[in-house]
């Protein structure tokens, strides 16, 4: 039986994501998704952990629902899954849109109790991300990513549609009648760099945006600073995960040329981004990451940055191919470096390479062309209802 609908405004199309595990500022789902949804006329609220919003409120036409921040992984999984789904089944909503495994225990029973589509926002392979988690016994990831990955695919297929971050994931969930494709890719305009004349980059610093783990080549790009020269200094926007990861990397020759930022909104991300040389993306070469597709990389050429990245087969297609970028091995130092030299010693190159990227991000890379399959993905849902509501 279906839930009864509350009064939608003006008739829109409400639309709830629901998250147990992302922040609700999260770039993909309320920068991209929720806000270009709202912004093409659907009544788009999010359910997510927030610990500063007590009540609901609207922030760029979205209404945020908060509720509880998790305190472990377990109580996240289970405690937190759980009321945000309460939360999103009490507003109604005429499509579901999860971002987080966890929801896969309870998804097909919201919608078979609610008569409305539900779809699988799925970010990462989640086998492949299983065998990376290094709090499990390595004895047992394996036994433990074909479990999570054999309830995945059944649990899938009861829902109505699927959302891939990358085509490699998109290949999990091939006989899936709608599965669709929806790379995590920039606002054309968001990180534009300033449209001053002559504009140079000075310094010599370097760029990372976004979780600063260990798996994601922390280590190595602090070790390859000293080898870089003494005047370099890599700049980190990001929280350490996990926290206590930060007082190793402190006993490292190159933490004196570390500037930290922390964590920082999308206008500071936008300002570091300005003013450094390159940006660097130097993922460790492990299953969850080599066919990857991580938003840092195509935000560093939106903002007309030089990219450092791992040299891998389908990383090294979009850099060589749009000659954006300098490819090496991330699991050493002495290659990071020797790209960093390059950067600083080739000024002119380098500029070239970076407004490749940018013209590369207008072209193809771009979120507002990606928005539109999943505009075309949530028509087609709601269009198979009896009773479909349409955007104005």
């Amino acid at each position: 039986m279906s839930l009864p609908a509350r009064p939608r405004p003006e008739g829109r199309v409400r639309v709830v994501h629901m998250t147990s595990v992302h922040s609700w500022r999260d770039v993909r789902i309320f920068v991209k998704m929720c806000r270009s949804l709202a912004a093409s006329g659907y009544d788009v609220h999010l359910v997510a952990p927030c610990a500063e919003i007590r009540t609901s409120e609207v922030q760029d036409g979205v209404t945020i629902h908060p509720v509880p921040p998790a305190r472990n992984r377990r109580e996240r999984a289970f405690k937190t899954a759980r009321n945000v789904l309460k939360a999103a089944e009490e507003l109604s909503a005429d499509v579901y849109h999860f971002h987080d495994p966890e929801f896969l225990l309870w998804a097909p029973a919201l919608e078979k109790r609610a008569g409305r589509p539900v779809l699988y926002d799925v970010h990462e392979d989640v086998r492949l991300d299983v065998l990376s988690k290094d709090y499990l016994p390595a004895w047992g990831r394996g036994v433990a990513a074909k479990l999570a990955g054999w309830f995945e695919d059944r649990a899938v297929r009861r829902l109505a549609g699927v959302i891939a971050a990358t085509p490699s994931i998109r290949a999990r969930f091939a006989k899936h009648p709608r599965c669709v494709v929806v790379q995590n890719f920039p606002l054309r305009g968001e990180l534009a760099p300033p449209a001053e004349t002559g504009r140079e980059r000075t310094g010599a610093v370097f760029a990372y945006v976004g979780g600063i783990v260990g798996v994601r080549g922390i280590r190595e790009m602090i070790r390859a600073l000293p080898a870089a020269g003494t005047e370099v200094a890599l700049a980190l926007a990001g929280n350490w995960v996990p926290p206590g990861s930060r007082e190793e990397c402190q006993q490292l020759q190159g933490w004196p040329q570390v500037k930290e930022l922390g964590f920082v909104g999308r206008a500071q991300v936008a300002q570091l981004l300005h003013s450094a040389r390159a940006g660097l993306v130097l993922l460790h070469p492990s299953p969850a990451y080599v066919n990857s597709l991580p938003v840092k990389m195509f935000e560093y050429m939106s903002a007309e940055l030089p990219v450092i990245a791992s040299d891998f087969p389908l990383w090294r297609s979009i850099i060589q191919g749009d000659r954006c970028g300098l490819l090496v091995d991330p699991l050493d130092p002495d290659a990071i470096a020797a790209a960093m030299r390059w950067v600083l010693e080739h000024p002119q190159e380098a500029a070239a390479m970076g407004k490749r990227g940018r013209e590369a991000v207008l072209a193809r890379y771009n979120w507002e062309s990606e928005f539109q399959v999943l505009l075309k993905l949530y028509r087609d849902v709601q269009a198979a209802l009896p009773d479909h509501r349409s955007v104005r």
